[in-house]
């Protein structure tokens, strides 16, 4: 079980000079789909979910429009990823043992998603509380 909980923590490390070579919408999700999570794109139906087939293209062409972290393995520690999605509608965890409390009040902090996100949901992550939830209110 450490183990898992070990090699959870390294996929969730910013690579901060990735996101600088290949953008915050490819970087982060690259993130994501390391860590079990799928992403749609604007403009698209089809959710992303094989990380060895990520659409290529030029830089910025493809904008994360909704994540799913559906029993992801997403932690605090990642979080950085989400600071230049400008285009994130919705996201959804469910069934995610790491998102705390912490998570969400960074969720509620970071300026893009308070611009673009109109859904959340939040389903059945047990280590979420009222005290997370009352975080949000920034969003």
């Amino acid at each position: 079980r450490r183990f898992w909980g070990w090699l959870n923590a390294v996929f969730n490390k910013v690579d901060y000079e990735r996101i600088q070579a290949v953008g915050p919408d490819r970087a982060a999700s690259e993130w994501l789909l390391r860590c079990g999570a799928l992403v749609r794109y604007q403009g698209y139906q089809k959710w992303q979910q094989d990380y060895n087939g990520l659409p290529t293209g030029p830089l910025g062409k493809y904008k994360i429009e909704a994540i799913n972290a559906t029993d992801s393995c997403i932690m605090y520690r990642g979080f950085d990823y989400l600071d230049g999605l400008e285009h994130v509608t919705e996201i959804k965890l469910q069934k995610c043992i790491y998102i705390q409390d912490e998570c969400l009040q960074r969720l509620s902090e970071t300026k893009n998603l308070q611009k673009s996100l109109l859904q959340l949901r939040i389903i059945s992550c047990g280590n979420v509380t009222d005290k997370g939830i009352i975080a949000l209110h920034k969003l």
